[in-house]
C-alpha cells in the first residue's frame, strides 16, 4: 500500500512545477473559501476589470492609447453601473414587493385550479389535501414576504457597507485596468523563472474563460432584453422581474431554462387563464428560448471547451454550493480550469 502511494506521488508530484502549481491552486481556493466575504469587492472588481479589459484591448488595436482607452471604457462602465443601480434595481425591487403582496390572491386562484383535480381524479386527490397544501404554502409565502418587505436601508451598518462597496468597486476596477501591467509584473515577481506549466495552463484558461465569461454576459443581456420585450408587448405582470430571472437562468445549463419557465407560465396562466393571450405568450416565449439555444449559444460559444454535461452539472452543484451565485456563474470556467490543469499536469511515465 505504501509503495503504491509512493509511486503515485512520485509520478505526479516529483516535478517542482507540479508542486508550484498545486500550491498556487491550493492558496487561491483557500483564500476564496475562507475570505470570500472580506474579499468580495476585490473579487468582483477583478471580474469586472477582466471583462472590460477585452474592450480596452480592442480600442488599443484601433490605435487608441492605453490611458484614454481605459478612461473611455471606465466611463461607459460607470454609466451602466449607475443606471442599473438607480433605475433597474428599484424596478426589480418594486416588482418583488408587489409580487409578494399579491401572492395570497394568486394562491387563492391556484387553489381553485387545483380543485379541478379533485373532480377529475378523485382517486388520487382530495379537497382536504388541496386545502392543506395551499394553507401550508400560504403560510410559507407570508413568512417570506415578511422577510423580503422587512429588508430596508434602516440598518446603519448595512448602509455604510453598501456605500463603501459602491465607492470601492468602481475605484478598484479603474486601477485594475489602469495598472494592469504593473500588477501582473508585481505578481509574477514572486514566482520562479521556470514556470512553463503555469504559463501553459494560464494561457489556455485565459482564452477559454475569457470567451466563456464574455459570451455568457452577452447572452444574459440579449435574453433579458428579448424576453422583456416579449413580456412588455403582451403587458404581462411582473415582466421586468421575470425577464431578469430568465436572463440569469442561462447561468445554469440545461436546468435553468426549465426551472424559470414554470413561474413564467404560472404567472401567465393566473393573469389570462387558458386563453388566446396565454397561448400567444407561450409560443413567443418558447421561440426566444429556441433562438437562444440553437443560434445565440452556438454563435457565442463556438470556441468553448467541450465539457461533458455531467461535468457541467457536477461543477454547478459543487461550486454553487461553496460560493453561491458567483460559484454558479463561474462553474464552467472553474471546470475548464480543472480540465486544463489535469491535461497540463507534469507526470512521469510509469516504471
Amino acid at each position: 500500500m505504501i509503495r503504491t502511494i509512493r509511486a503515485w506521488f512520485n509520478r505526479y508530484f516529483s516535478d517542482p512545477e507540479a508542486v508550484l502549481l498545486f500550491f498556487i491552486l491550493l492558496l487561491g481556493f483557500g483564500l476564496v473559501i475562507t475570505m470570500s466575504g472580506i474579499l468580495a469587492p476585490v473579487l468582483a472588481s477583478i471580474v469586472i476589470a477582466y471583462l472590460l479589459e477585452w474592450i480596452v484591448g480592442h480600442l488599443q488595436r484601433l490605435k487608441v492609447p492605453r490611458l484614454p482607452a481605459v478612461l473611455l471604457v471606465f466611463l461607459g462602465f460607470l454609466g451602466l453601473f449607475f443606471v442599473s443601480l438607480f433605475v433597474l434595481l428599484p424596478l426589480l425591487w418594486k416588482q418583488v414587493a408587489t409580487l409578494f403582496g399579491n401572492l395570497p390572491e394568486m394562491l387563492t386562484k391556484a387553489q381553485d385550479v387545483l380543485s379541478i383535480l379533485v373532480v377529475r381524479f378523485p382517486e388520487f386527490f382530495s379537497q382536504e389535501q388541496i386545502n392543506t397544501f395551499t394553507a401550508e404554502l400560504l403560510t410559507e409565502t407570508r413568512n417570506w414576504a415578511k422577510v423580503v418587505l422587512a429588508i430596508s436601508w434602516s440598518s446603519i451598518t448595512g448602509l455604510i457597507t453598501w456605500l463603501v462597496y459602491l465607492v470601492l468597486v468602481p475605484l478598484l476596477v479603474f486601477f485594475f485596468l489602469k495598472d494592469r501591467s504593473v500588477i501582473l509584473k508585481w505578481g509574477t515577481g514572486f514566482l520562479p523563472k521556470q514556470r512553463g506549466v503555469l504559463r501553459e495552463v494560464s494561457s489556455e484558461v485565459n482564452v477559454q474563460i475569457g470567451n466563456y465569461i464574455r459570451g455568457k454576459v452577452v447572452e444574459i443581456l440579449v435574453v433579458f432584453i428579448a424576453t422583456y420585450a416579449v413580456f412588455w408587448f403582451f403587458n404581462m405582470q411582473y415582466g421586468i422581474l421575470l425577464a431578469f430571472l430568465v436572463g440569469i437562468s442561462v447561468l445554469i445549463p440545461y436546468v435553468g431554462a426549465i426551472v424559470i419557465t414554470i413561474p413564467v407560465f404560472l404567472v401567465a396562466y393566473l393573469q389570462w387563464g387558458w386563453g388566446a393571450q396565454f397561448g400567444y405568450l407561450t409560443i413567443t416565449y418558447l421561440i426566444v428560448q429556441g433562438l437562444d439555444a440553437n443560434i445565440l449559444v452556438p454563435l457565442l460559444f463556438s470556441e468553448a471547451v467541450n465539457l461533458h454535461p455531467i461535468a457541467i452539472v457536477v461543477a454547478t452543484l459543487f461550486f454553487g454550493g461553496i460560493w453561491g451565485f458567483w460559484g454558479v456563474f463561474f462553474a464552467i470556467p472553474l471546470a475548464t480550469l480543472v480540465k486544463a490543469v489535469l491535461q497540463a499536469w507534469p507526470r512521469h511515465a510509469r516504471t
